[in-house]
């Protein structure tokens, strides 16, 4: 297959049937985009899954799943670079096996384990992309401060007035001195805000495509203000669930794609 200044090859993970691909257009469906994917592999060998999702974090990536390792390793080699939708694709072995090669070479138990310790890793994941923005809270209150004491000193010494020093580790009370965490990487919680929705949506619309997740609670429309909705579930598994399907969906032909995070806390 003919390719436009094909990349080097990333070798990433050891070989496996698994083909990690990024640099892929995402601005195109996820439908669209799979069976492009599989005119575009299928030729290679027998695909047996195929995983692309639309939440911010897995945009532009997919991974094709196939029966051989090398069938996997023949995808690679002359695919390497294709443009599709004017991107030139990157590809790779994916660093880990996935599901499907599971389920198709081991037994339930072994998927069950493998099920088991990707969750486990996401969490790990989450757990310190959360202290990492608490740790960028703290500096930036420490910060503000120490600014405020520096501007007290400065003022006595000016105004030769007694002013009062700002005590050390006192909580800033300026709400604009903490850094504000851009929505799509507030952590996991049971409640996901809804924007960008059409102007006629409501509960009903939205409870039905959202209450086929499990643990589904409530949909809280706010009065007096369209394109904005809360959903509520009974777990945070059910939440995440969510937000990783219905982000970016278009509800009603015409209008753009609904934004989905979690509810600022």
């Amino acid at each position: 297959m003919a390719s436009a200044s094909p990349p080097p090859t990333l070798q990433s993970g050891a070989p496996n049937n698994t083909v990690y691909i990024r640099n892929l257009e995402e601005s195109i469906s996820i439908p669209i985009l799979k069976t492009t994917l599989e005119s575009i592999f299928s030729q290679y060998g027998t695909i047996v899954d195929i995983v692309a999702k639309k939440n911010l974090r897995a945009k532009g990536q997919a991974f094709i799943v196939f029966d051989t390792i090398e069938a996997a390793e023949k995808a690679i080699r002359e695919v390497q670079g294709f443009s599709l939708f004017d991107k030139p694709m990157v590809l790779q072995f994916a660093k880990t096996k996935s599901d499907a090669t599971i389920k198709m070479t081991g037994s339930e138990e072994d998927l069950e384990m493998h099920k088991k310790r990707r969750i486990a890793e996401k969490e790990r994941k989450q757990a310190q992309e959360l202290e990492a923005q608490k740790t960028l809270k703290r500096n930036a209150a420490a910060a503000a401060v120490t600014g405020a004491a520096a501007a007290a000193n400065a003022l006595q010494a000016d105004g030769g007035r007694p002013v009062k020093k700002a005590a050390t580790g006192l909580k800033s009370t300026n709400a604009s001195a903490a850094p504000t965490i851009p929505d799509e990487y507030l952590p996991p919680n049971k409640v996901l805000f809804l924007q960008q929705l059409p102007a006629d949506s409501n509960a009903e619309l939205l409870s039905g495509l959202f209450g086929r997740f499990d643990g589904f609670k409530e949909v809280r429309m706010v009065p007096g203000r369209k394109g904005i909705a809360f959903v509520e579930y009974e777990h945070q598994e059910g939440a995440i669930s969510a937000k990783e399907a219905m982000a970016g969906t278009v509800l009603v032909e015409g209008t753009g794609a609904i934004k989905v995070t979690y509810q600022r806390q």
